[in-house]
């Protein structure tokens, strides 16, 4: 899955490395849960990390592996992370754009959600230099 989550993410070349590696993969699942898409032949062709907090969930690092993307894979993770945190008693769904990935606002925008706000990003990885950036928030009601 990490192999597949960096191919997704290939795109944040403003950050240095990759996007994860096995211990920050290993961090995200003992704190919260990721649901997986795999196709017939158990290859993983997408992720979202999902916690709960109250009536507040949150997805993040949806990933896609790029021979799926716009086949309806991310559509499809995005409203399994909404079902699962709908179905444990969540409101209302958050996520996180960073203001490098505008184009990713439309793709969020299309499923329901607004932009609310705005906060520091703080990465685990340096971001390259000369590289602004900070997290667009985003929600929904569910």
């Amino acid at each position: 899955m990490i192999s597949m989550v960096n191919t997704a993410f290939v795109v944040e070349d403003f950050i240095e490395g990759t996007r994860t590696d096995e211990l920050r993969m290993s961090a995200l699942m003992k704190k919260r849960e990721f649901l997986v898409a795999q196709d017939g032949t158990a290859n993983f062709v997408g992720s979202v990390y999902v916690e709960i907090s109250g009536e507040r969930g949150y997805l993040g690092m949806l990933a896609v592996d790029p021979k799926q993307q716009g086949s309806g894979v991310g559509r499809r993770l995005v409203q399994a992370a909404e079902d699962y945190c709908r179905e444990r008693g969540c409101s209302y769904m958050s996520l996180n754009v960073l203001s490098v990935r505008t184009p990713v606002l439309s793709f969020y925008r299309k499923l329901g959600y607004s932009e609310t706000g705005t906060e520091e990003f703080r990465s685990s990885r340096s971001f390259k230099a000369g590289v602004d950036c900070h997290a667009i928030v985003m929600s929904k009601q569910l």
